[in-house]
Order: C-alpha cells, then structure tokens, then sequence
C-alpha cells in the first residue's frame, strides 16, 4: 500500500505540465550565418512537436530571400497562419533589437516601426501578439507602445543571457505591468521564485525547465509555469530541451501561451519602473562613451530635421525627403543595437560594432544636414525653433567673408537692432525671440550695437574668479579651479555648494591602478577667460590628472538658467581606472571592476541640499529613485543607476534642487553620504575579458540647472528639450514674403512636441505630456489643419478630433495622462 501510495503521488507530481518557449535570437548583425533558415526548416520538419519564437533582425530577411528562395518560401508558409496553433510566432519585431533603456522614447516607436515595416514586407500574413527579448531590451514605458502597436502581451524574462543584466524577480505566472502613463499589458515576469544561477554571471534557472525552477514555481502556485530561452542564430542544437529537465515540458509560442495556458484570473498589478531594469555595461569606458554620444547626437538631429523638413513643406511646399530619413532612420535603429553596447569591439578590426556605429551614424547625420541648406550667402538669416513653446534664447552666428573684420549688428524685420556680442572676428552671439514651432528672420547689418548691461567676470583680491549673470554668482577657486560658491540670485540667494563637504564641486576624482585614488585639484589650475562680454561668460580651466592635461570649460549667459560645461582629458597613454586591476583567473566570477562606480573617475557635485531626493528620468518617464545608493560590485547585486538625459537632485522637502544633464547615456553616483557626481572614465578589463582601453582625447558636455521646487515646477524635461534641439539657421539672400511664422503651439507647459514627420502624404504629429496635468490642452495650428485623427501607432484610426475655428486661427483640445503620448494625423485640404 505505501509503495502504491508513493508511485500515485509521483504521477500527480509530474502528470502537472509544464511549458517552454524556444527559438532563435540574432540576425545579419548579429549572427545568422548562411543557410541556417535551411537548418530552422529541417528542424522544424524533423520535430513536429517543436515551435518558435523569433527575434531575428527584419532585415536578415533580405538576404535569406536572394541566396536561399527555397527555405525562405518555406518559412514564409509558416508564417501564412498566425492563429493561437501556428508553430511559428515573431516575439521582437524591433528593426535593430535596442536594449530600450538607453535611447529615446521617440527612437523605441521607430524601432517598432521600421522593423514591422520590413517584416510586413517579406511575411505579409504576420501578426504581432507578444513581446520578449534574448537580452534585457526593456524599458518601464513599453506598455504603452506595444498597446498601441497591437501588441497585447510581454515576456519580462531573458534567463539565458543575463550578462548585461536581468528585471527584478516579482510575482506569479502573469501580472499587469503597469507602465509610468497607467497602461497595463499582461505580462509574464521573471518569477519571484526564479533565482540567478549560483556562481552563474549570465542565467538564471528558468532557462532550461529544471526540476528545480518548475517545482519551486509549483510550490509558488504558479498553475502553468513556463521556462524560454532564445538560441543564438548559429547553434545547431535543435530542440532546446535536453537531458534532466521537467517533464512534461511542452514547446508553445507565447502566443499561445497567453491564450490557451496562462491563468487569466488572479493576476497581480505590478507598478514597473526603471529601476526593476537591472543593467550594467561597461559605463565610462571610451568606447562606450562615444558610442552614446554618436547615438545621441544623430537622434537628436534625425527628430529635429523631421520637424524642419515639415515647416519647410507646410511653408514653401518643399517635398519632404521620405527616402533620406527612411535610410538615416534605419541606420540609426541599426547603431542602438544591443550588440553594439555590449561587444563594442567585437567584430574583424576596422569593422568591429564600434566602427559600425561610427558609420551608421555618419549616413543618419547625412540625412539631416541635408535639411537645412542656405539659400545663398546673404544678409537674411532664417531661425527655426523645433520646439513647441516660444523661446528667447542666444544665438551663434558665423559671419560672412564680406562682414569679417567690420563692426556688424542684427535687426528684426521691423528694423529694430538688437543687442549683440561680437566673439571674435568670425563669430557674433545675440538673442532671438523665436515663435512656438516656426521660425523668425533677421538681417545682419554693419554697424555694432552691443548690451549696455549684463554679465561680467571679474577676479578678487584673493585670486578666485567671479562669475556674474542676472541669475547667478559663481566664485571659482583661482588655485584649484573648482567651484566654491554657486548663488541663484533669483532663488532667494541660495547657495547650491555645500560648504562643508570634503569634496570640492566640478573636481575629478577615480581611483587609478597603483596610484590609489587621484585627482586634478593636487596642483595648481591655470584660468583663463575666454568671453567676457554682457551677454555671454565664458572661462577655461586647465589642471593635471596624473600628468594627464584636462581642460574643463565653464559657460553663463546672460537670462540663462543653464550652465554648461565642457571637459576634454587628453590622455597621454592608456592608464587603468577602477576598483582593481582585474585579472583572467580572478577567483571570483560574480565581481568586475566595471561594476563599481565609486572607484571610476567622476566628476563631483556636492550640494547643499539636506535629505536629499533623487529623480531621474527614462523613455516617456520620470521616477523618483528608491536606491540607497548607486554603488554595487558583483553581478548578483546589479542596480539601476542610469543617466539617460537628467538626473536632478531636490532637498527633503523638494524646495530647491539643482538638475545634472549629460550628452550621453552613462552613470551617476549618488548616495546618503556620496555628492551627486558624472561617471567620466573606467579603464581596465570589461565583460569577458575585453581590455577596455583610453585611446586620444576624452570630451563630455554636462549642464546643471539650479532651481526651485522640483523637476516639474523647474519644467526640466522642457529645458531637455532646449538642449536636444537648440536654434538652427539658414542663410537668404533677400528678405522672404513671410518673415515670422509659428505653425503650431501648445498651452499646457508641461506638453512636449515629442516629433512631427510626413509620411504617405499626411502630417504627423506626437505630443508626450511630461509634466501631469491631465486636463484637456489646446493645440493651436498656424495653418487649416484640415481632418485631424487620434491614431495608434499601429496605424488604426481611434477617431477624428474636432477643430475649431477663432478669429481665422484653428485650435484643438485634447487631453492625456501624465507620461502619455498622444499621435494625430493631419490630412491637411
């Protein structure tokens, strides 16, 4: 009876089933050699039982259609049913399988976009249902935007390749993932239960369907668990499963999964934020440096010639270049890929990800500087604000050779003469009041008029340097060239410096290999003023970092909330930065120097802010952060402690703060007893081995924004703005007909124009609100407007919005949560 008794229990024990998701992950870039799609087919033909789950990159299909027509033909026919039973199921249907948490918000639709096109293209039958990723290619406003791609469901799993980090372990079989703008998407995690493999530094124990992992889930009252790992194209192992693993273990599709398996009742809400992404890159590492930069920089400059490109079509019917941005687009999603940020130098030498990305983003520039193109050399100037709220803000202008070496001046259309600061014999600065998503014209006329009052720098008695704005004094210590005072003038003469800290504000500081912590304050500083005229300040600050010469330059402007920095450290030879000098038998796996930015050269901040709250923001998000720290130094232990775009740092009470920007996605340090501070430098061994080396010079731009209140109050995300897309020029040769123009504008100061782009001959147009006021806003149009639609990303029509008409002027109201995005059609008459 007891052996009859034990054999009936382990029949229920394993008669429970279990499920598994297989497939494939990679592509042309990645890894997807040729005539593999023959081998997925012969795979699939041979294990009738087997299903996939693909993310290939879309334009892998281009080639498999010209060198191997028989197999693609083949894949084609699978894909020809897309119902709940179909073998075959595309999980990432991204054009370049970007982590997400690095770029913009406006970069992930793209990605979406582009790579649905493609796949449109070669599997027109294709639906797309789940999204799930190999790496950790998540980010907390995917809900969002899968929702409006028709994307229903999401995996927050990678367990097979966790190098670059892993989600928060949270929850049963399915909860909402509750995205920053409140959407919700049914989701499975990575399961409370489901641990890190011990000693592992890339899995954990979902990736294989072990006795452990399905049991443990079991025990958890998880009904269906569900195990996944997505081979590398390349691997020719077949079905996945092999050995002791749980069975019954049954391949399905997500698709699948969600719709026939998963309980759907009892599901949990899960408030997802940025911070349950934990990743870790070789953050401060040249290479990586410069690839965000690069990304950054033809982001920011695709996004802003979309919208030139518009006014110029609304404005003088210029054809929109619909191929050229198509081209620069898909490069750009190309250089976001994963690969090119985690195996940086992986790849034969002069075509390594590194090199790709320096040429992606060469053709994605490309595309953009062919927007803005001068007319002839003239005494015009056109200045086009991309933005969506009116802005007074300074301009730099190159003179023309005829103007070089006279006294020149600017004067609007009505001939008034503006104020201006000649920078040299080639360069003049004056002020330009631009309207809301348009554009004003100048004349520049010989002649000098110069502001009677306004900035200064003068040096004291003690050899410190003064800086003076109407907005701002700034003392810089003429010894060591940091900053010792920083008082907002207009925020009730706060001082932003604390003066008490060890630390001295905009000093460097790492730990270097043998040397033990250094930094550029040991010798004394050589300052030199640089511009000292009323409207804009601008003064150099040259030190040593062990022998190396760095150049830090410090910029204020007159009504400039800003300031902004520049740092340049020409490296003299490739010398380590970090916690240790890592070695190929290090005893333990779990810890990388890398992982520890406390030892990485940074550039400090120590403010005088008690109790101090950290806010940062991420793609269509802002979240408050809730690490004691940012600091951890071994694999299991990973943390979020990216800074995309800001991070701003606010008193106990959110009185005053004071905003850090970067121009690149890297690190910040920050602790209850560690000053906020800009991850500038690691060098040394990085992810498998890789020497991460300094080669040339290292330059980074950085801002800080003292203020009032918090992030929202301060309108930081619209300062972001400015700095993302400052005032272009174009040069004419006579004045034009119509010589101020704003083509739209939004009331609602904390509503973003997150993109305006053509395509198949309607306008479109994305507002992101950023701020939260989810009251209705009015959109006003410089133009009839004509149908305006609510749209899907996915292309559905949502419906038609009413537009009115006030004294010739054409208007719309609208509303969104906080964090949500809007997209209107215009079908203009």
């Amino acid at each position: 009876m007891f052996l009859l008794i034990f054999f009936l229990i382990g029949i229920k024990g394993f008669s429970q089933e279990a499920y598994f998701v297989d497939g494939f992950h990679g592509g042309i870039w990645g890894h997807y050699p040729k005539g593999y799609t023959e081998y997925i087919i012969s795979q699939m033909e041979k294990n009738p039982h087997w299903k996939l789950n693909l993310e290939i990159e879309p334009e892998t299909w281009d080639r498999v259609a010209n060198i191997d027509i028989d197999s693609y033909n083949k894949l084609q026919a699978y894909f020809e049913d897309q119902s709940v039973d179909s073998r075959v199921e595309y999980v990432n249907p991204t054009y370049g399988q970007a982590y997400m948490f690095n770029i913009s918000g406006e970069s992930i639709i793209r990605q979406f976009s582009y790579g649905i096109k493609k796949l449109k293209n070669h599997f027109p039958n294709i639906t797309f249902n789940t999204y799930s990723s190999e790496e950790p290619c998540f980010t907390s406003a995917l809900p969002q935007i899968l929702l409006s791609y028709g994307i229903n469901n999401a995996s927050l799993k990678n367990p097979n390749t966790c190098w670059g980090g892993y989600t928060r372990a949270h929850g049963g079989e399915l909860v909402n993932w509750i995205g920053p703008d409140g959407s919700s998407l049914v989701t499975v995690p990575r399961y409370k239960i489901e641990n890190l493999t011990p000693g592992s530094t890339w899995e954990t124990i979902g990736n294989s369907n072990s006795l452990e992992y399905i049991n443990a889930a079991f025990n958890y009252g998880i009904e269906s668990p569900v195990g996944m790992c997505l081979q590398d194209a390349g691997w020719e192992l077949g079905p996945w499963l092999k050995g002791k693993h749980y069975n019954p273990s049954i391949y399905t599709t997500w698709h699948h999964y969600f719709s026939e398996v998963a309980n759907p009742e009892n599901i949990t809400d899960w408030n997802f934020n940025q911070e349950d992404v934990l990743v870790s890159l070789v953050w401060g590492s040249q290479v990586l440096q410069k690839i965000a930069q690069q990304v950054r920089v033809a982001e920011n400059n695709l996004l802003q010639a979309e919208k030139i490109a518009v006014m110029q079509n609304l404005g003088k019917g210029k054809t929109y270049p619909t191929a050229e941005f198509d081209r620069g687009w898909e490069e750009l999603l190309l250089a976001q890929h994963h690969d090119c940020w985690i195996v940086p130098y992986n790849g034969k030498s002069g075509d390594n990800w590194a090199d790709k990305v320096v040429n992606w983003t060469k053709t994605a520039n490309a595309a953009s500087a062919n927007i803005i193109e001068n007319d002839s050399v003239g005494q015009f100037i056109k200045i086009y604000n991309s933005s969506g709220f009116e802005r007074n803000e300074l301009v730099s202008l190159k003179l023309s050779k005829d103007l070089v070496g006279h006294p020149v001046s600017v004067a609007d259309a009505n001939g008034l003469t503006l104020g201006s600061q000649r920078i040299n014999e080639q360069k003049l600065l004056f002020r330009a009041n631009i309207p809301s998503y348009g554009y004003k014209v100048f004349q520049i006329k010989k002649g000098e008029r110069t502001a009677k009052d306004g900035a200064s720098i003068n040096k004291n008695e003690f050899g410190d340097y003064l800086l003076d704005t109407n907005l701002y004094k700034l003392k810089i210590d003429g010894k060591s060239g940091t900053i010792k005072s920083l008082i907002g003038k207009k925020l009730d003469g706060k001082e932003f410096i604390d003066q008490v800290s060890s630390q001295k504000f905009n000093s460097l500081r790492g730990n270097f290999f043998n040397k033990g912590f250094r930094s550029n304050i040991e010798e004394p500083a050589k300052i030199t003023i640089l511009e000292n005229g009323k409207d804009r300040i601008k003064i150099s600050i040259e030190t040593l970092l062990v022998n190396n010469p760095v150049i830090q330059t410090i910029t204020l402007s007159q009504n400039e909330p800003r300031i902004d920095f520049k740092l340049h450290i020409d490296w003299q030879e490739n010398i380590g930065i970090g916690d240790f000098k890592e070695k190929a038998d290090e005893s333990n796996p779990l810890r990388k120097a890398f992982y520890n930015d406390k030892y990485k050269l940074l550039n400090l901040f120590p403010l005088n802010l008690k109790d101090q709250k950290v806010f940062k923001n991420a793609p269509f998000d802002v979240m408050q952060s809730q690490l004691d720290n940012t600091f951890f130094d071994s694999w299991d232990s990973i943390k979020n402690n990216i800074i995309l775009d800001w991070v701003d740092v606010t008193d106990g009470e959110e009185k005053y703060g004071c905003a850090l920007f970067s121009d690149h996605t890297t690190t910040y340090a920050h602790a209850k007893d560690f000053p906020l501070a800009l991850n500038v430098q690691y060098s040394g061994k990085g992810l498998w081995g890789q020497n991460y080396t300094l080669k040339g010079p290292t330059e980074i731009n950085y801002s800080l924004l003292p203020h009032k209140g918090n992030w929202r109050s301060a309108r930081i995300w619209k300062e972001n703005q400015r700095i993302k897309e400052p005032f272009k020029t174009v040069t004419l040769s006579e004045m034009p007909e119509e010589s101020e123009k704003s083509f739209l504008s939004v009331d609602k100061s904390g509503w973003i124009l997150s993109s305006v782009y053509q395509k198949d001959g309607d306008t479109f147009i994305r507002i992101f609100n950023a701020e939260g006021d989810e009251n209705s806003g009015r959109l006003n149009f410089g133009f009839d407007p004509g149908q305006v639609t609510l749209m899907e990303l996915n292309g559905r029509e949502i419906g038609n919005l009413q537009i009115k008409e006030e004294d010739g002027n054409f208007f719309l109201k609208t509303a969104m949560p906080q964090f949500g995005f809007r997209t209107l059609k215009i079908n203009i008459k």
